[in-house]
């Protein structure tokens, strides 16, 4: 299969890349893409150096799968041509998650909603990808009335500028204002701003986990509500979810569904303090659940941690195994080389 993957040098497109590799997907060919400044740059794919390219040589390659992580206004630019000419594109940025026309997947939850008419696939925010493996089948099970989410970001999330920021603080010096990727130092410090504010005084990654949970789940009835805080760490993100459901449940009830669920890996023995924390799930694509306990102020209430690397399941490992799934079921149509 000839794969695309358009941000290539950016810390996401550079985790596809290994992704790539590490899972074995057939790529037959190797198409390196990012913006005009980064054309002509080397990157290695197998053992082998690429030069990369620009969108219009890419599309005139017609791809048979484009992975995206270029950028929200990159993709609405480009992505419908590469789809022009059949591509697949795979979109990691937030441009088409909330379009109706669009599906939003995380491959555990709904990749079965996908279909040969898809064109522009829309990969939803890391926080929420995480969250909504656990989530899912317990509301299927209970039904979801209410969430109450507070996150723990790592920095990564932010991209290169954060990393080079927290990089910078860590060894001593103070980042200068060009080099800041926040307002305020994140080494050693919590903030709890992440994107930008809205009107309704949330942030824009908080109301993501409003809207995209309901448009994967198919529950736009949910209450959510959520705080989403930036912090000092390398691993991926952690969530403590407050899960308020419609019907009773018992708790060994729920470690036994959440221990038979795809992709997600309990970690729930206080005995042994053991629990997800970020350290461990690093490099790691499952997503880890833990501190399963009662919410015993309401009827009906759960509490649960969800801990996953953000750059791997938050973002690449999801956009692959979409890629992967489509493989599997035969969904890519015929393409046709640009003019």
């Amino acid at each position: 299969m000839r794969v695309a993957v358009v941000g290539v040098t950016g810390l996401v497109g550079n985790v596809m890349c290994r992704l790539l590799e590490e899972r074995g997907f057939p790529v037959s060919e190797f198409i390196p893409v990012a913006s005009a400044r980064s054309v002509g740059k080397e990157v290695q794919f197998k053992g082998e150096s690429y030069k990369v390219i620009g969108m219009e040589d890419a599309i005139s390659k017609a791809p048979d799968i484009a992975l995206f992580s270029a950028g929200g206004g990159t993709s609405k630019e480009w992505a419908p041509k590469f789809a022009e000419v059949g591509t697949i594109v795979i979109d990691n940025s937030s441009a088409w998650r909330m379009d109706p026309e669009k599906k939003l997947i995380v491959p555990e939850v709904n990749a079965h909603e996908l279909t040969k008419t898809d064109q522009i696939i829309a990969n939803p925010n890391c926080s929420t990808i995480q969250m909504v493996v656990a989530l899912a089948p317990l509301h299927k099970k209970y039904g979801i009335k209410r969430l109450v989410i507070s996150t723990y970001q790592s920095f990564t999330g932010t991209g290169m500028q954060a990393v080079k920021q927290y990089n910078l603080e860590k060894k001593g010096f103070k980042a200068k204002s060009a080099e800041m990727a926040y307002h305020y130092p994140i080494f050693e410090n919590c903030i709890p701003h992440c994107d930008i504010f809205l009107e309704n005084d949330y942030t824009k990654e908080e109301m993501k986990l409003v809207h995209e949970t309901r448009k994967i789940l198919n529950a736009p009835d949910i209450a959510i509500t959520a705080t989403a805080v930036r912090v000092p760490v390398h691993g991926g993100h952690s969530e403590s979810v407050n899960i308020e459901f419609e019907n009773s449940f018992e708790v060994e009830e729920v470690k036994k569904i959440l221990k038979e669920t795809e992709g997600l890996i309990v970690q729930d023995n206080i005995e042994q303090n053991k629990y997800p924390m970020p350290m461990y799930a690093k490099d790691q694509d499952e997503v880890f659940v833990g501190r399963i306990r009662r919410d015993e102020s309401i009827d009906n209430g759960l509490n649960i941690w969800v801990v996953a690397d953000n750059l791997r399941k938050g973002a690449a490992t999801n956009a692959i195994q979409i890629a992967e799934y489509i493989r599997r079921k035969e969904l890519i149509g015929p393409r046709k080389m640009a003019v």
